[in-house]
């Protein structure tokens, strides 16, 4: 089993940054695919980025150079950096872990943009 704690949300006006983080508990985050999704007000949940065990990113292509999403092994955390942020990417950001057949998520970290 394998615990994931989202931080890093919060209110911030359109144009702003926020950085979210996702700390795993488990010996192996090496070994894992870490991923973040959303969930909008009303919508699916939804994949934002990705990113592989050996360190390439995949992105929705609608955060593509907006968004940035990266891993530190060392501290088992992974982050979104998110700039540019505009009223539609408000939502509820999970993280997610992914390793063969099992995928474990956090509860979640609100981001609301709005001025």
């Amino acid at each position: 089993q394998v615990q994931l704690v989202e931080s890093g949300g919060g209110l911030v006006q359109p144009g702003g940054s926020l950085r979210l983080s996702c700390a795993a508990s488990t010996t192996i985050f090496r070994s894992y695919t870490m991923a973040w999704y959303r969930q909008g007000p009303g919508k699916q949940r939804e994949l934002v980025a990705a990113i592989t065990p050996g360190g390439s990113p995949n992105y929705a292509d609608s955060e593509k150079g907006r968004f940035t999403i990266s891993r530190d092994n060392a501290n088992n955390t992974a982050y979104l950096q998110m700039n540019s942020l505009k009223p539609e990417d408000t939502a509820v950001y999970y993280c997610s872990a992914k390793i063969g057949y099992f995928s474990y998520w956090g509860q979640g970290t609100q981001v609301t943009v709005s001025s």
